[in-house]
């Protein structure tokens, strides 16, 4: 089966007021500068993820065993709703043992990914100038959680109790990756139906089957 490939992509070019190109990403040797928090400039140069997102979303439909809900209302998986959605795609497999997959477009531009029950993901995690995040280090990160995933190195937890905590770990190539949240943050419905979907899970969700 073919792998996936990133898509070829012609990065945007922004400059600064003297026309200097700007090196997102590099720009901060050491801290940033104090005026540069909160501040979000040329957010554009985000777009390239919307085009990544398609093209996994392509490769997962012609790779696996799956199938596509795309309409705004899958917007709606995400655990805490989003104003400014512009498509959304909902990638299931026909196991049910796999984790589902739903892709959100926003109009900032960047995309949302939710994983599993009770997961989001936000690329970028942040736009500020502070943080000086650029496309191509978000793209990564979308392509790395989206394939571990679908082959089955995300593991998703509820501990019992009446303050229950959330547990979630994803297995990289090159390491790992965990978080931990209160179960009183989300809506009690969707803890619920979480608890329901994960019960009698010890390990990871199954990969997903080939198509």
């Amino acid at each position: 089966m073919p792998s996936y490939l990133r898509p070829a992509v012609a990065p945007p070019v922004f400059r600064d007021d003297d026309g200097r190109v700007i090196k997102y990403g590099r720009r901060w040797a050491d801290s940033p500068p104090e005026d540069s928090y909160s501040v979000d400039r040329n957010p554009e140069r985000f777009a390239p993820l919307h085009t990544i997102a398609d093209a996994l979303i392509d490769h997962l439909l012609a790779e696996y065993d799956a199938e596509a809900d795309d309409g705004l209302e899958v917007a709606a998986d995400l655990i805490r709703p989003h104003p400014d959605v512009v498509r959304a795609v909902r990638i299931r497999s026909r196991d049910p043992a796999c984790a589902a997959l739903t892709f959100v477009f926003t109009g900032y531009p960047g995309i949302l990914l939710h994983a599993g029950v009770l997961h989001d993901f936000f690329y970028p995690a942040c736009g500020c100038e502070a943080c000086d995040e650029e496309w191509s280090a978000g793209a990564d990160d979308l392509e790395e959680q989206v394939l571990a995933v679908v082959t089955g190195n995300f593991r998703e937890s509820i501990s019992a109790g009446h303050r229950p905590w959330i547990d979630s770990e994803t297995v990289f190539p090159n390491g790992s990756s965990s978080s931990q949240s209160r179960g009183e943050d989300v809506p009690p419905e969707r803890l619920a139906a979480a608890v329901q979907a994960l019960a009698g899970r010890t390990g990871a969700w199954a990969p997903a089957p080939r198509g």
